[in-house]
């Protein structure tokens, strides 16, 4: 055992086949996938092979996919023991349990397994980080200048050959909201994003979806050494783009006082203080909560909170002031920042009536978002409220409620066909579906574990 983990590293350091581009891969059908002719003439059979690359569909574009006798989960609705999903051109076409079945559709026979919309992961940097610590030309999720902190934008960096989408959609995850990150009170606009290894556009759902700055300890740190002071600057920005949308012409003149920031961090900033765009602000400590929460009300904002480790300490006031929180399930160490945290936050607020999502806050383990779900019903979270927090409810949250969340007739079809249980470990996706396109279950470490399962 010793020799065998290094053995391993040193091959796939060596072999040039396993950085290779997503496109070189294979796919596979899955088992259970038919034309209608064929099911009823022979049932589900066995899966065949074909050439298709990973980022992309392995069905054609415009096929009708028959999802049948499943136990469907719509999340807008009650569940259906016995349903059908119907797939066609990309959209979902009929949900219920007396579909019509439309000639020539192709059938997955879903007996005994289980069907939810796509899960969205909000909190990653999939597509800006390929190496942590920075690694020269691989991290692309923050800018050391100031001027541009609030203009930064993931998109312009967006790479969706990462090889961490295909890890990540093969759990089930099919969008996601792609953060900045940086060492300022405001980090930049993020964006959702499709998992279907699409570049930008065709990848991105929605863009802005969010300006994200941050408070507590990481603002602290970024703005002066003091909580007071992270505020003070982000205070600052505001009212400065406040004073710049009203006076736009007098600052093209000349005739306005210097602002703080520049022009593009200003105009990014106007959506925000229209409370056109969320204001996504990164803080645990209860108090910090309560200090974001009066600047919301100041400005006007529209706030989400991020990380909100303590939230459960002000569920009711983040609840009253109807403020959606993100959270990490399973963050449950204590530390200054946080020092309330606990693994009944998740269900504690949701108890409270807030608007709960669920998230990773991971880029390479994006794909454990299943197991903070999961964790977060063992310690008191209701399922139907788990499974509304990684679909429906983030949907609404990023502002793209009326395309995804929920199996709908007219959304994108974003489906994942579970062999079981969905917050199960022991379960996993047989197949996912983006935008009615499903996807290849290859990825990079498949094909390692292939190539090297034996060693001669």
């Amino acid at each position: 055992m010793r020799v065998a983990a290094p053995l391993l590293l040193v091959l796939t350091l060596a072999s040039p086949a396993a950085f290779m581009p997503p496109a070189a891969m294979d796919a596979t059908v899955p088992k259970g996938s038919r034309t209608l002719a064929s099911f009823h003439a022979t049932g589900a059979g066995r899966g065949q092979r074909v050439v298709a690359p990973a980022t992309v569909a392995a069905a054609p574009a415009g096929e009708t996919v028959a999802i049948i006798n499943a136990r469907v989960l719509p999340v807008s609705g009650p569940a259906l023991e016995r349903g059908m999903v119907l797939i066609a051109n990309g959209k979902i076409a009929a949900v219920g349990a007396s579909v019509a079945l439309p000639e020539g559709a192709r059938v997955i026979d879903a007996t005994g397994k289980v069907v939810t919309p796509g899960w969205l992961e909000s909190a990653t940097q999939l597509g800006i980080v390929e190496i942590p610590s920075s690694a020269e030309g691989t991290a692309d999720q923050t800018t050391s200048d100031p001027g541009l902190s609030a203009a930064f934008s993931v998109v312009d960096a967006f790479n969706g050959d990462t090889t961490l989408i295909p890890v990540t959609r093969v759990e089930g995850i099919t969008r996601a909201v792609v953060m900045p990150a940086g060492n300022h009170v405001l980090v930049g606009q993020g964006a959702v994003i499709d998992l279907s290894g699409a570049q930008a556009p065709e990848a991105i759902t929605r863009a802005p979806a969010a300006m994200f700055a941050q408070l507590g300890e990481a603002g602290a740190a970024a703005e002066g050494g003091s909580r007071a002071s992270a505020m003070l600057r982000l205070r600052e920005a505001l009212q400065d783009a406040l004073d710049f949308a009203r006076n736009r012409l007098a600052w093209n003149a000349a005739q306005r006082h210097p602002y703080t920031r520049g022009r593009l961090d200003l105009e990014a900033l106007g959506p925000v203080v229209r409370g056109e765009l969320p204001l996504a602000v990164q803080a645990n400590r209860a108090s910090d909560l309560l200090a974001a929460l009066r600047l919301a009300q100041e400005f006007k904002l529209k706030l989400i909170l991020m990380g909100a480790a303590e939230g459960w300490r002000v569920a009711d006031q983040i609840a009253a002031q109807k403020v959606p929180v993100v959270i990490k399930p399973l963050t449950n160490i204590p530390s200054f920042d946080a020092l309330g945290a606990t693994l009944e936050n998740a269900a504690r607020l949701s108890k409270a009536g807030v608007a709960l999502v669920l998230s990773s806050f991971e880029t390479h383990n994006a794909r454990n978002l299943r197991q903070e779900a999961g964790n977060a019903i063992s310690y008191g979270l209701d399922r139907d409220a788990a499974l509304r927090a990684v679909t429906l409810t983030p949907a609404e949250v990023w502002g793209i409620a009326a395309r995804y969340g929920s199996l709908e007739p007219g959304k994108d079809a974003d489906v994942v066909v579970w062999s079981g249980d969905p917050f199960e470990l022991t379960t996993g996706p047989e197949h996912v579906f983006i935008k009615g396109h499903e996807m290849s279950k290859d990825t990079r470490q498949r094909r390692l574990l292939e190539r090297y399962r034996t060693i001669r």
